[in-house]
């Protein structure tokens, strides 16, 4: 058995780029920044930045590129994938780009630059494909014109309360 699960959250780097493939999907790329801090020997503070390559498919896509932009806050969840390439030295190289297959915007209306994701009240979560959960938006109503709604939350519900008992048996086994 093997895994290849990767989840990430962190603020990106660049504004997302789009382009299409000759079939019509979407292919958005972005990189975005984590980062790990701790205090060495000495006390002091260190950080280190990890840069990761996002590449996101489809309606997946186009949502990240209408909604986010550089600085903004995002969850990643998907795989990893390496990819060779000849370097302008001529020596070959591997990437590592994650292939995401579901996005959250985290953050709040301020925390993304006063772009177009200011429509969008809290965060929102996309899932590739048929992946999205109860209480998430969907791909398909936030690839429409119009922002989706946050999904409407049930009162809890409180289960009736037993009617006192006045005459109680002793005939408890125990």
């Amino acid at each position: 058995m093997s895994v290849n699960k990767v989840i990430l959250v962190g603020r990106l780097g660049r504004d997302p780029e789009t382009r299409y493939m000759p079939s019509g999907d979407a292919v958005t790329n972005f990189s975005i920044a984590t980062d790990e801090q701790w205090r060495d020997r000495n006390g002091e503070r260190q950080t280190r930045t990890e840069w990761h390559n996002i590449t996101l498919f489809g309606k997946l896509g186009e949502i990240a590129s209408q909604y986010l932009r550089k600085g903004s806050q995002v969850f990643i969840e998907g795989r990893i994938q390496s990819r060779k390439y000849n370097g302008k030295d001529g020596i070959e190289r591997i990437a590592y780009d994650i292939i995401g297959n579901e996005m959250k915007m985290l953050g709040g209306r301020n925390d993304n630059g006063g772009t177009g994701y200011d429509q969008m009240s809290g965060g929102g979560e996309f899932a590739q494909g048929g992946n999205s959960n109860q209480g998430n938006y969907d791909v398909a109503a936030a690839a429409s014109s119009t922002p989706p709604s946050a999904p409407r939350r049930q009162p809890p519900r409180t289960a009736p309360s037993p009617a006192p008992v006045d005459d109680i048996d002793d005939d408890i086994p125990f």
